[in-house]
């Protein structure tokens, strides 16, 4: 046989044989179980998330090219960091259209680089294509969650991503600061989680210098510091948490330090009732008083009260189930065996979004951009409920259609209160202690 073909027919007895060797691990490897596992098994979540990060990365370049932007607050952005570029540290000069800056000094120091990167906020696409890359980071973050807790079958979490017009137009269409704290807050769990507490308590002081809500997480972070590093413990995490705010807002404070901590910390600031999503159906005069503020304000201590005890038992465990992992670790050095804490990961982040879900249903306004601060905590919740799946997608799909009606209606406003109120009950009908149960 000639060279040429002897070559010939080695490269095709190759082909045959590498053909033949894929198609005998495709059939092996994607059975029906295998694949029926990818939508029901949290297990596999892991492996869906890479396929689903790719498809958002695809969705929202589609979603910059065919859908228009819409400017709200972006120039004000804008403005407000200008007037620091200029040199302007007092906070009472520092504005945009849409009023004074009221946002802590973290804040300032990114938007300043956004400002500096898109040409003083003028390169609008470049300023959509880095929010899309904050959308990326922020779900690879938020799918590591969810792959440690191993809680949620993946159907949710694609279904829930992919459908929700309103995230999409949070980030890449309106270039919101509430993205930004997410995403920090995001990166402070997963530090949390990986028992790196100082760094956690760094990353989660950054998303409070960004945006005041992340503060929601609070009390059952507080408590977290207390039942897993003990008081001393707490107290430094408590001090990190506060010397990086001081860093950070150091320039404004030598400035001018009453205006800075009441432009940025003003926990009475009156919201606008034309963009509430939640209390349309109240007339304006009750929206903005005073004494409706502190009702609200007690049913959320009263609210955090009432899972205070199902919280400390959840972190108590917690603590104690990392202090066992680590010892088994020890024990498995150099060994193939894994320790499986998906008990322990839904330990810590129930307590967390749970709190947080509290706050947020019982702010005295909340408005669109503010449904990122719960979304991509909402399938865990829904599924630490005891109710059938059927109702939890009910749930979640009249959530959504809350947050993409606008302008609010009576309807709307009073069926997220609803939504509100019944996943509460469910957690608190569901938490651990309720039947000695553990999550």
């Amino acid at each position: 046989m000639a060279p040429k073909s002897r070559a010939k027919h080695e490269r095709q007895s190759n082909y045959m044989k590498y053909a033949k060797f894929w198609k005998t691990y495709i059939e092996k490897k994607f059975t029906k179980e295998f694949l029926f596992s990818l939508v029901w098994d949290p297990k596999r979540l892991p492996i869906v998330s890479v396929f689903l990060v790719l498809a958002e990365i695809i969705l929202n370049i589609f979603v910059i090219h065919r859908v228009k932007y819409t400017e709200i607050d972006w120039v004000a952005y804008m403005q407000e960091v200008g007037g620091v570029v200029n040199g302007t540290l007092d906070y009472t000069h520092l504005k945009g259209d849409t009023g004074p800056l009221v946002y802590p000094a973290g804040f300032v120091y990114i938007f300043t680089v956004l400002y500096y990167l898109t040409s003083q906020g003028q390169n609008i696409r470049l300023a959509q294509y880095i929010f899309a890359g904050f959308y990326i980071v922020l779900l690879s973050l938020v799918l590591r969650i969810y792959s440690k807790t191993n809680k949620v079958p993946p159907y949710v979490i694609v279904l829930a991503c992919c459908t929700s017009y309103r995230i999409h137009s949070i980030f890449v269409l309106r270039l919101f600061n509430d993205p930004v704290a997410m995403l920090l807050f995001y990166v402070a769990v997963n530090l949390f989680l990986d028992n790196k507490w100082s760094l956690g308590s760094l990353f989660y002081s950054l998303a409070v210098s960004v945006k005041m809500n992340i503060l929601l997480f609070a009390p059952a972070l507080l408590l977290a510091y207390l039942t897993s590093l003990g008081l001393k413990g707490a107290l430094i995490q408590l001090t990190i948490c506060a010397f990086t705010q001081l860093i950070l807002g150091l320039p404004f404070l030598l400035s001018n330090p009453i205006a800075y901590l009441k432009g940025s910390f003003n926990l009475g600031r009156i919201f606008l009732y034309e963009w509430t999503v939640n209390w349309r159906f109240l007339p304006e005069e009750v929206f903005i008083n005073q004494y409706f503020h502190l009702g609200l304000l007690v049913l959320h201590l009263a609210l955090l009260a009432c899972f205070y005890s199902s919280a400390l038992h959840c972190l108590c465990s917690y603590s104690t189930l990392k202090q066992v992992s680590e010892k088994v670790k020890r024990q498995l050095k150099g060994k193939k065996e894994k320790v499986d804490m998906g008990a322990a990961a839904q330990l810590f982040i129930l307590p967390l979004f749970t709190a947080n879900l509290v706050g947020v249903a019982c702010s005295r306004s909340l408005h669109y951009q503010f449904y990122v601060w719960y979304f991509h905590t909402l399938p865990y919740l829904m599924w630490s409920t005891p109710y059938s799946n059927i109702a939890r997608l009910c749930l979640l799909g009249v959530i959504e259609f809350c947050w993409n009606t606008f302008p609010s209606t009576l309807v709307s406003s009073a069926a997220l209160h609803v939504c509100h109120g019944t996943l509460l009950y469910g957690l608190w009908k569901n938490k651990p202690l309720s039947k000695g149960r553990q999550q």
